[in-house]
This record gives C-alpha cells, structure tokens and sequence, in this order.
C-alpha cells in the first residue's frame, strides 16, 4: 500500500486530540486523547457506550468527529471515509461482520481488487492463492471458494480477520477479534499479533476480555462514559485496577446465586437429530434450572438449541413439556409452548436496530398489545417502561432507536422481548458475547433471578468459567453428541475441556 505521508521523527503513528462525537440523545466522545506507536499493541477498554468503537471508526472513516485533531505519522489529517484510512495504512476488523453473504470467501478478502480492475480483469488465481495462505496461517480450513453464508459465526470471525491481514496496513485495529474463537484459534490470533508487533505494525486492541488484554497488551487507554480515564503501560495494571478504572468502582462479585432448583422436571429432549449437526441428543431440564451446554466451536450446541426453537428442522426425536409432548417446526410453534431464544448474533437475528426500543421488545408479543389487531400504544409503551426499568435499559426513552445503545443494553433489549412473552424456558446462546465486565454481572444477575422466578435458562456459552459459574448441570457436546452430563459444583475447566474433545468416553 502507498502511504501518503512521510514518517514522523518519534515513534508515534497515530495522535488523536480532543475528539468529540455526538449522536442523537448520545455523547459518544467528550474531548478523548489517543495516540498510537509503531510496534506497540495498545488495548483501549471502557464498558459497552464508553466509546472505544466510535473513537476507532473515526481513525477508520466510519464516523467523522464533530470535533478534535487526528495526526498520522506527525501530519494533521481529515479522515472522512474509510478509503482516505486505507490510503493513510490504517485497517479495522469489525466487531459487526462486514461480510457480503452471498460471495466467496476469497472475494470478501479482495473487494477492493475486484472493484478497481481495468477492463473487468479480475486476478483470480493470485487471490485464490494468496487467501489460503493467509487462512492456512490462521489456521482456518476451508476452501477460499466457499461462500460466507455456509461458514459459522467464528469461521465469518475468522475471515473478517484475514481480510484485514491480507492488505499492507501500518495500523489494524481489533474490535473484540476474539468474541467467536475457540482458545487455540486465540492463541493463534496472539501470535500473529505478536509477529505484526515485531515487524513494528502498530496495533489497537479492542476487548472485554480482560485476561487478552493482561495478556497481549503493552499499553491500555480506559474510557468510560465517552471520557479519558488514563494511559498507562500494561505492566503497571491489575485486572482489578482496570475494572475500576472502567467502572467507577470496585466490582467486587461477578457470578450471583441466590436460587435453588426445584425437583419439577419442565423440558424432556429425547434423540434429537438434526441432519449433519445434532446426533441424537438427549436432555432434561427442572423448574428454576441453569443448563449449561458447552464444547468446541461446531460441536452442535448453538444448533440444539435452534433445534429446540424451531428454526432447524429436526428430523428425529421428542420434546415433551411437562410431561406432554410438543411438535416445534418453527420459532412460533416454540413461543406458542413458552420457549424463547437468545440468539449469538443480536444485531442480525435479535434486533431491528433502526426501529426504537420499544418496538423491539413488542416485537414477539404484539398479541399481549393489541385490541381488534390494533397496536394499543398506550399498552405498548407501558410494557416497554416496564421491563426498561426491570433489567435496568440505559436508554434515553423507549423511542431511542436500538443502534444508538451499547451492546449490554442491547442485549438487554432482546432480554426484554422474550420476557414480554411470558416464556417458560428461555434459551440462551452466547448472552454475554461482546459485552463488558460490567454488563456481564448485570447479565448474571438477570440470569439468577429469572431461575429463581421458577424460569428454566438453557445456557449456551463458549466461556468455561461462565458456564460452570452460573449452571447447575452441564451437558458437555462433541461431534454433535452430548459426551457426559455434569455437575456444575464438582466439575473443572479441564475435565469440561477433555470431553469437549473427545479426550473422555462417557
């Protein structure tokens, strides 16, 4: 890539001065300073609507400030589009996918070649070999032909994060790279970043996850509330620290658990069977139980529980509620017997982000808010308030579109949505991906009191410490099977990882 500017005497790569952005009803950014050296991974963390990605989507062109200064290599810049961010060396990998669906892995790298070719000649065999060296470094197996629509949520993870290490960049910023990947495909990840480092590619490194942070980092900036808390070298940072930092405060208890399973068995599943995904799959569920479901990325468990809410078309086995049995061939069959689902993709499967607050938590219950098939919006914005102040929704008013939110309360959002459905069973998948610290225990806690409502919660987590933290079972999947059934106090990390891969026969 041609760099524009010539390089600065000290090693800073980026200097960010007094940015400031506003959205409707939102100061996103109020005078932040960031600044950026060559060869260096500076981690910038803050709870969900500090404004860690509003300040990295103006560095990338996404959002233009309102005010503030952005230096590249020492000269003053105005970067108003994501091309004039290419053109300085400057990447990102989205925490949102920015993929196309319906083309090829390899193209999705190279949108940029495709559309800039002379006469319509497009170099395929050079991108086809260049795309699976690179997902061969990431270790990602699949043919750079495959369409983006056929990969799971980390496969796409995965190639976002190849389409940004295919180009000549001086800076790539991550934001939450590693939400949707296994512990080795992280490790991965963190020695490629360590490769870029030395090779003096400046690096901003955006998580929830403290432990990475602690881990990959040299330096950490912490926002909260759209504000500067501080700079500091990561070495000179507890985990404690930077949660007070984040927070305001000392976040002293992360996992609540004040309820006790009852004895009433609510969910019966027997040989569930989902061709190619779920084999045979068998679980049991008690009034005011966490479940968790946990293993490797792939091994079934997201699909159990699309399975379980209609929206994959199982072709064997029985769903009994109560003792009854029950036939779910689609999502509505499920909210018609009580079950809700949490899917892992709130922004594409759990939310019309342009529509309002309210909307979205009406969204499955119009019935409970209608008269004659006539939205009663007095019953609807009552509704709305209701479980706004309930799960604690920051929001400036129930007509706040979705989008502006941060992701906790946007998780919160689609929370809402299913309990206004009145569901026996709520499903659960990844319900803390992409959320801070402080979001999580507030996540927790919602998880504790609606099992201690009576409420079954079938949890699906990839986070080994949140899902024996908050089950009371677990039932662990390898290669679409279920490989043991745990207790949640007598288990470990280990021995969930050694069924998780096969290491144990049940």
């Amino acid at each position: 890539m041609a760099k524009e500017l010539p390089a600065a005497e000290d090693s800073c790569v980026v200097r960010m001065k007094g940015i400031s952005k506003a959205f409707p009803g939102v100061l996103a950014l109020d005078g932040v300073d960031f600044e950026l050296r060559a060869g260096e991974v500076h981690a910038l963390v803050g709870e969900n609507g500090a404004g860690k990605s509003t300040l990295s989507k103006i560095l990338t062109g996404v959002y233009t400030k309102d005010a503030g200064e952005i230096q590249v290599r020492g000269q003053s810049v105005e970067i108003q589009t994501p091309l004039d961010a290419q053109r300085l060396g400057i990447r990102i990998i989205h925490q949102e996918f920015n993929l196309i669906n319906n083309m090829t892995i390899m193209e999705n790298m190279f949108l940029e070649t495709l559309g800039n070719r002379p006469w319509g000649l497009v170099p395929y065999g050079w991108m086809r070999r260049r795309a699976q060296e690179v997902l061969q470094w990431l270790g990602l197996d699949v043919s750079p032909d495959t369409l983006v629509r056929e990969l799971s949520v980390a496969e796409q993870q995965m190639v976002e994060i190849a389409a940004a290490l295919s180009k000549d960049a001086d800076v790539i910023i991550m934001d939450e790279p590693t939400a949707a990947l296994t512990d080795a495909e992280v490790e991965r990840l963190f020695e490629l970043i360590r490769r870029l480092r030395d090779q003096g590619t400046a690096i901003v490194y955006i998580s929830h996850k403290l432990e990475e942070v602690m881990a990959i980092a040299d330096r950490a900036t912490v926002l909260r509330d759209g504000r500067l808390v501080g700079t500091k070298p990561i070495a000179e940072l507890t985990r404690d620290e930077i949660v007070q930092m984040m927070v305001g405060r000392p976040l002293r208890t992360m996992y609540v658990r004040t309820r006790k399973p009852d004895q009433e068995l609510v969910l019966e599943v027997e040989n569930l069977t989902v061709p190619g995904k779920v084999k045979g799959v068998s679980l049991t569920a008690h009034k005011g139980e966490v479940v968790g479901l946990t293993g490797l990325m792939g091994a079934g468990q997201h699909d159990v529980l699309r399975a379980l809410f209609g929206a994959l078309s199982a072709t064997g086995g029985t769903i009994r509620l109560r003792g009854r049995e029950v036939v779910i061939r689609s999502p509505w069959d499920a909210i018609r017997n009580g079950i809700g689902l949490l899917t892992e993709n709130r922004k594409e499967e759990g939310l019309v982000l342009p529509l309002s607050v309210m909307f979205n938590i009406s969204l499955s219950s119009m019935d409970k808010i209608t008269r004659l098939g006539v939205i009663a919006h007095g019953r609807e914005r009552g509704q709305a308030e209701h479980y706004v102040q309930q799960l604690r929704i920051r929001t400036p008013d129930v007509e706040q579109q979705v989008e502006y939110l941060s992701g906790g309360n946007q998780q919160k959002v689609v929370l809402a949505k299913w309990l206004a459905t009145e569901p026996e069973i709520i499903l659960m998948s990844e319900p803390t991906r992409g959320i801070d610290v402080g979001a999580k225990a507030e996540v927790y806690r919602l998880i504790d009191e609606l099992a201690a409502q009576g409420k079954v919660i079938i949890l699906v987590s990839s986070e080994l410490p949140e899902i024996i933290n908050l089950s009371d079972r677990i039932y662990v999947m390898y290669e679409g099977r279920v490989a043991a059934e745990l207790d949640a106090t007598q288990t470990s990390q280990e021995e969930i990882g050694m069924y998780g891969t096969g290491g144990y026969t049940r």
